[in-house]
């Protein structure tokens, strides 16, 4: 049963560290840091947003529009640290106790 809270707790550590990357990647695209023209960035940055857009995609349907700021980046990240730190650690911890009893 701990093994199944690490795999969970890695793969959102890993997708943490995606999201992170991809909007730095953009930050960087948009204040033209990064060569526009460079095709591996332009590459990482592609795969990237195939990556996160369907995660991106129904809080983008609920939030309301912020005049070109994208949130749905910082509230992925929230609901991340929420399951990271208070749901999965409590649900796992419930399910070891109602074992043992």
């Amino acid at each position: 049963m701990y093994s199944i809270y690490e795999i969970l707790q890695l793969l959102l550590t890993v997708l943490f560290w995606i999201i992170m990357i991809q909007v730095i990647l953009s930050w960087l695209f948009a204040f033209n840091v990064i060569n526009h023209h460079n095709e591996f960035i332009r590459q990482l940055v592609r795969g990237l947003d195939t990556i996160t857009e369907p995660i991106y995609r129904p809080i983008r349907r609920i939030l309301p529009d912020f005049g070109g700021i994208d949130f749905s980046p910082m509230v992925v990240l929230l609901i991340i640290g929420v399951l990271q730190k208070i749901l999965l650690p409590n649900i796992f911890m419930s399910l070891v106790g109602a074992g043992a009893a």
